[in-house]
């Protein structure tokens, strides 16, 4: 049997290599997973007009040029937000979308939600370098979750990036025109994973998602939040829910796992 074919997106603050390792180890053998960092880093600073639709086109080219013309796709954080635009606007090439605390549902905010990121926005203002990414983090946990501490030394070249590539992000999520109603007509399973320790725009967005998939499968992680460490992300409960996910899929598509 073919593996599943699976491309995964990170978020905004580790790349792909680092986020889904777990993951990837997880299901050797069984899925084939294809790691696609974000364009935003792919130089030194966000490029001038950076969009959405740069990442959506990029992982069009990026599954053209490894011949997938459907496969699964997988989002952590800002990946999750343009998992969710990828899939609504290109459905034929999606056989599930699994996603683990999208930073936004793409579309008009509501009330709920315009709360939560205004304040965000208020907060984040002005902030550069360490103070934005500490903020950043704390404003998207309940309090009292433990928060990793942050590696000795400087921060690397790739991390030194993250401070205006998150901007950057936010930006672009805010910028970008997408009708809501789309994810109404999705024809595959949505898995939609999220940390009883994040903060609870977390399961407001859950609920949302869950108005709009007519397949949509929830599930709230003990113990967990947004920043911790990607092995206690992809433990063997998530993994069993994703292998599930791609199997009912394919099931589904009435077809094997496809290239």
């Amino acid at each position: 049997m073919n593996p599943h074919q699976v491309i995964c997106i990170p978020g905004s603050v580790a790349p792909a290599g680092q986020r889904y390792r777990p993951l990837v180890d997880a299901v050797a053998g069984v899925a084939e997973l294809h790691l696609k960092d974000l364009e935003v880093y792919r130089a030194a600073t966000p490029a001038a007009g950076y969009s959405i639709a740069d990442e959506l086109d990029a992982i069009d080219r990026f599954a053209d040029a490894k011949d997938l013309k459907r496969f699964h796709l997988i989002g952590y954080s800002g990946g999750g937000f343009i998992s969710l635009a990828y899939s609504a606007t290109r459905p034929a090439r999606i056989l599930s979308l699994g996603l683990f605390e999208p930073a936004r549902i793409p579309g008009p905010l509501t009330a709920e939600e315009e709360a939560f990121f205004s304040d965000l926005d208020r907060k984040l203002d002005d902030l550069h370098g360490d103070q934005f990414m500490a903020t950043f983090v704390r404003e998207q946990v309940k309090l009292g979750a433990v928060l990793p501490l942050p590696p000795p030394g400087p921060p690397s070249p790739e991390m030194q990036k993250r401070p205006a590539g998150i901007a950057a992000l936010i930006k672009a999520f805010g910028a970008y025109s997408f009708d809501r109603d789309l994810l109404r007509t999705a024809p595959f399973p949505v898995f939609y994973g999220y940390g009883d320790m994040s903060h609870e725009e977390q399961a407001l967005k859950g609920g949302i998602l869950a108005r709009h998939f007519a397949d949509f499968r929830l599930h709230r992680f003990a113990g967990v939040h947004h920043f911790v460490p990607p092995e206690q992300i992809y433990t063997p409960t998530h993994v069993t829910a994703l292998l599930g996910l791609w199997q009912a899929a394919e099931a589904s598509a009435g077809q094997s796992p496809l290239q």
